[in-house]
C-alpha cells in the first residue's frame, strides 16, 4: 500500500440536475487501484459503474470529491497534460471494440503508437508482438468486418496495450460475447496482468467475469457496498444474493 495508486477516487460524487430533481450517479465513492492490480467493479445496469469508470478516466469531472491519476487530480492538470495522459497512460477497452472499419487489424493496433510519436517501424513491431499475444498473428491483414466479435475484442485489447499504458479501463469486456469467447478475452486480460504487470480496472455485471479479478468492488445505487479479495464465481454469487444484487 506504499505505492502511489494508478487511479484513485476520494469521496467522489457525480450528480446530474434534472427537472425531476437530482440524479446521483456516483455517490461519495472512495477507492484506490495500485500498480499491477486487476480490479472489477461489479453491479447491475444503472448502478453507476460506467459513470465511475468515466470519472477514473478523466472523461468527466466529479461534482464533489476528487479523482486522481498517478497521484495528481485530473482537475489540477492542464488540457495538454490530460490529453498526454489519455494518449499514453490509459488504454480504453470498449464493449463495441471501437475499431476503425477501414483499417486492418495490424493498423488498428499500431495507430495509438504512431499518434504518440513512435516510429512506424517501432509501432509495427509492437503491433505484431501483441497480435501474437492475443493469438491473431495470422489475421493481421483482416478488416474488422472480417473478424468475429471475439476477434474484434482481442484486437481492441491489443490496441489498448500498444503504448504500455499505466492502466487499462475496460467497459464490459465480455459484453455480447458467448461464455467461451468471453473467457478467452478474460484469460488474455489476466495474462496481461500476470505476465506484463499491467493494471486493469473493468466494469461488469457478470460475476464470472468479475471473478478473474484480484479484487471486486460491489456497486449499488452509485455507492460502494462491499469489497471482496481473491474471488471465485461461487463466492461472488453468494455475496450478490446476500446483497440483493
Amino acid at each position: 500500500m506504499n505505492a502511489t495508486p494508478i487511479v484513485e477516487a476520494r469521496a467522489a460524487s457525480l450528480i446530474y440536475p434534472t427537472p425531476r430533481g437530482r440524479i446521483i450517479a456516483v455517490d461519495a465513492v472512495s477507492l484506490r487501484v495500485d500498480p499491477g492490480e486487476c480490479v472489477a467493479i461489479l453491479g447491475r445496469s444503472g448502478s453507476g459503474k460506467s459513470t465511475l469508470l468515466a470519472l477514473l478516466a478523466g472523461l468527466c469531472s466529479p461534482t464533489t470529491g476528487d479523482v486522481l491519476f498517478d497521484g495528481r487530480t485530473w482537475s489540477g492538470r492542464t488540457l495538454q497534460e490530460i490529453n498526454a495522459v489519455r494518449a499514453t497512460g490509459i488504454g480504453l477497452l470498449l464493449q463495441d471494440s471501437g475499431l476503425l472499419p477501414g483499417l486492418r487489424a495490424l493498423d488498428n493496433i499500431l495507430l495509438p503508437a504512431v499518434l504518440a510519436g513512435k516510429s512506424h517501424a517501432e509501432a509495427v513491431a509492437r503491433a505484431e508482438e501483441l497480435l501474437g499475444m492475443v493469438g491473431l498473428r495470422d489475421r493481421w491483414d483482416a478488416y474488422p468486418a472480417e473478424l468475429s466479435g471475439g476477434q474484434k475484442r482481442r484486437v481492441a485489447l491489443a490496441r489498448a496495450l500498444t503504448n504500455n499504458p499505466a492502466v487499462i479501463l475496460a467497459d464490459e469486456p465480455t459484453g455480447n460475447l458467448d461464455s467461451t469467447t468471453g473467457n478467452e478475452i478474460l484469460s488474455f486480460m489476466r495474462r496481461a496482468v500476470d505476465d506484463l504487470g499491467q493494471t486493469i480496472v473493468m466494469v461488469t455485471h457478470d460475476p464470472v467475469a468479475a471473478s478473474f479479478a484480484d479484487r471486486i468492488i460491489f456497486l449499488a445505487d452509485g455507492k460502494v457496498v462491499q469489497e471482496m479479495r481473491q474471488p471465485t464465481p461461487e463466492k461472488v454469487l453468494d455475496l450478490m444474493k446476500t446483497l440483493g444484487n
